[in-house]
């Protein structure tokens, strides 16, 4: 929890940061190369005044090193001792930006906002309007996951409340016929989301023509219903779909692994032809729940094995 300051000098600090990061000194590079330039011709036209004779070159060879030298210098002190420190400046400013700003969303999160009668009203208004615009839209799978993520959010706002709300308080009712209200819109567009995305997922399946494609499409129609199971594990609805899709999953690997058998017992290898034949098996039993086309298929699978076994005896 933060606390209130009454020295103004302490506000203007957090607000601009100007009394803890002090800005390096910083010209711009052509104000710089210009006064660099003009440092150096002085100092060039000062040392050959003084040290010219009228004899030799020397002085200005020595005038123009000097001159050089000190274009060199102004370079490397702003390009390498400038320029670094500059940059441990602002990255120590940014630094402190992040750590502020992310104090300041724990402290958000700290105090998340009350759940007021007029704030309360306001979601669930919101919660309507989608609820009645996702039962326009109908097929629409998102329209429906919409409403179940408000209902959800507002859900588990509701019930921090009731759980800190002090007793007596007249948001307890408003909150608990709200936590009903949205339960109720939960749990229909629940349904129809899982519903309509399960069976375009399942029809898309279908429509594919790789094997991964098709159990990647089965699949994740498979976790849509699972995802419903675990808001509704006892809605016979939902139970029914995810048994449907398991068999439709199952035979989709099944049907593939049996392709794989047969065309290693065509190329002879017999071996690996049974050891395909029994993962196949190991796949159709491992429900709990018996299913008469499941034990149909692990029957036709057993006598091929044994088949293929027969004839492994006889060679």
């Amino acid at each position: 929890m933060f606390q209130r300051t009454n020295n103004p000098g302490t506000m203007r600090q957090f607000r601009n940061g100007s009394n803890k990061y002090r800005d390096p000194f910083w010209v711009p590079a052509s104000n710089y190369y210009l006064f660099t330039v003009a440092v150096s011709a002085s100092l060039f036209f000062v040392l050959l005044g003084v040290l010219h004779d009228g004899i030799d070159d020397l002085p200005w060879i020595i005038a123009g090193i000097a001159s050089a030298l000190t274009l060199a210098v102004a370079v490397f002190v702003r390009e390498v001792i400038l320029r670094n420190a500059r940059e441990r400046f602002l990255s120590a400013k940014r630094l402190d930006k992040s750590v502020r700003q992310i104090a300041q969303r724990k402290a958000d999160q700290r105090e998340p906002a009350k759940l007021s009668l007029e704030r309360n009203e306001m979601i669930l208004r919101e919660i309507r309007k989608k609820s009645e615009a996702a039962k326009v839209l109908g097929k629409f799978s998102e329209a429906h996951k919409e409403v179940v993520d408000m209902c959800e959010e507002y859900l588990s706002l509701a019930a921090n409340e009731l759980a800190t709300a002090r007793v007596g308080s007249p948001r307890i009712p408003a909150i608990r016929k709200g936590s009903g209200l949205a339960g109720n819109r939960h749990r229909y567009h629940m349904l129809q989301w899982a519903e309509i995305e399960a069976r375009t997922l399942t029809q898309e399946a279908k429509s594919h023509d790789t094997i991964n494609e098709k159990l990647d499409a089965a699949q994740r129609a498979l976790g849509v219903v699972d995802q419903a199971l675990r808001s509704y594990p006892h809605e016979s609805s939902l139970v029914d779909s995810q048994e449907v899709l398991q068999d439709f999953v199952t035979s989709i690997r099944v049907s593939n692994t049996i392709e794989e058998a047969e065309r290693a017992f065509f190329d002879g290898n017999h071996k690996r032809a049974i050891s395909l034949y029994q993962d196949a098996l190991l796949d159709l039993r491992r429900f709990d729940m018996p299913n008469p086309e499941r034990e149909m298929a692990a029957e036709r699978i057993e006598l091929e094995i044994n088949r293929i076994k027969e004839l492994q005896k006889r060679s």
